[in-house]
């Protein structure tokens, strides 16, 4: 039986097979190349230095995309890679990336991905990562991400990361510089329950005049999971930036939220705000009157939430 991250590595190859989506694609399974598939524009070599591969895209490259999906199956696996992209001038490309774990053993399966992305001149990058545990084995399903960024001028950078149930453990990183009239946009999702602890620590740098960041994150933390988060963001330059975190806490869960805004020039415009609290009983009033049980309605919510 397959599992749901296996089920959508094979609508993603079915795709590129049947010409309905344009780009390249990367398939790892238990630290080996499965599948790979290049375009004209876009090309994916694996390293000869260690384990990873390199994805050059072509300047102007347009309405193309690259899925580099890993997956483990193995319980007690241990996997590192380092993937490097490499974005032409003026490019706009839509990148899907992410780990799915399937441990049905005793022993624990862990992957750390390190992404660097070095984003050239107006070049426009959307980026997706979602990370997924699954299986009924005692041994714990880690994921330890590290995204970093180089944004050149006019360069911009939509980053979309979601960790949803089933990942024990894990520790996320993410830095981004930023060059003249650069933008990123950083959105967080995360959903831990159990025993599960989640660590997420980042730092922005916005060294160019006119550069900009909006981050934002949205999680939930449910019985005696931890949750904690370190965004921080430095203005170098004239420059604008926003932090923004909302919690919402349940059971005997425990979440920290400590962001951190550093201003080293006079024009350069930073705000934070963070906020942690439990499901409002007014707004499970209101959707039980309209015929749903208690724990529909929080799921509703909650789904709303980190929509």
């Amino acid at each position: 039986m397959l599992n749901d991250v296996q089920k959508h590595i094979l609508e993603v190859v079915a795709a590129m097979k049947n010409g309905e989506a344009d780009g390249a694609v990367n398939i790892r399974i238990d630290g080996k190349k499965a599948h790979r598939v290049n375009s004209e524009h876009i090309r994916i070599e694996s390293k000869t230095d260690k384990d990873g591969i390199d994805i050059h895209i072509a300047p102007f490259t347009k309405h193309e995309s690259v899925h580099i999906p890993v997956v483990l199956t193995e319980s007690g696996f241990h996997d590192k890679v380092y993937n490097d992209f490499y974005i032409g001038e003026g490019a706009e490309v839509n990148i899907v990336a992410g780990c799915g774990i399937h441990n049905c053993g005793c022993d624990d399966s862990q992957h750390d991905g390190v992404h660097t992305f070095y984003v050239g001149k107006n070049a426009k990058v959307t980026y997706s990562e979602t990370h997924y545990g699954e299986g009924e084995g005692g041994g714990k399903r880690i994921l330890n991400p590290e995204t970093i960024l180089y944004l050149e001028e006019g360069a911009s950078v939509t980053l979309d990361t979601t960790q949803i149930k089933g990942v024990d453990d894990t520790k996320r990183y993410t830095k981004a510089v930023l060059g003249k009239d650069a933008e990123i946009i950083i959105t967080e999702k995360l959903l831990t329950h159990d025993n599960q602890y989640a660590e997420s620590e980042m730092d922005v740098f916005l060294n160019g005049e006119g550069s900009k960041t909006r981050v934002i994150s949205r999680s939930v933390a449910q019985d005696n999971s931890v949750q904690v988060f370190y965004p921080r963001v430095e203005g170098n330059a004239p420059c604008f930036g926003h932090v923004s975190c909302d919690a919402i806490i349940m059971g005997e869960a425990k979440v920290k939220a400590i962001p951190a805004i550093s201003c080293n020039h006079v024009d350069a415009g930073l705000i934070h705000e963070a906020a942690i609290g439990k499901i409002a009983g007014d707004q499970l009033l209101k959707l039980m009157t309209l015929g749903l049980t208690a724990e529909e309605a929080e799921e509703k919510i909650l789904e709303g939430f980190l929509r």
